[in-house]
């Protein structure tokens, strides 16, 4: 079983930048992917960034250009630096890793992005 722990999240202004990361620990067999999803209230979850454990990434067209999604494969850590904040960014991020017994999500840390 796998257990996602998100941190980073907080309040921060319009035009600012936060740093989210997740650590995954626990049985993670034949690691895809890590990634972001967010969820703003009454608005579906949708994707935000994704990283494989080869390392290529796919962001969504939103968030290209100010969010970065890397990960550290040998502590799987999966981080999204977002920069240039907007307040239509202010959501619950949730963190995803997928592998070969399926998929697994974070409890959520919200950012709140003030105008």
């Amino acid at each position: 079983q796998v257990q996602l722990v998100e941190s980073g999240g907080g309040l921060v202004q319009t035009g600012g930048s936060l740093r989210l990361s997740c650590g995954a620990t626990g049985t993670i067999a034949d690691l895809n992917y890590m990634g972001w999803y967010r969820q703003a209230p009454e608005k579906q979850r949708e994707q935000v960034a994704l990283i494989t454990s080869s390392g290529r990434t796919k962001v969504a067209a939103s968030v290209v250009g100010r969010f970065t999604i890397s990960m550290d494969n040998a502590t799987n850590t999966v981080h999204l630096q977002m920069a240039s904040l907007r307040p239509e960014d202010a959501a619950t991020y949730y963190c995803y890793l997928d592998d070969s017994s399926g998929g697994s999500w974070g409890q959520g840390t919200q950012v709140t992005v003030s105008s």
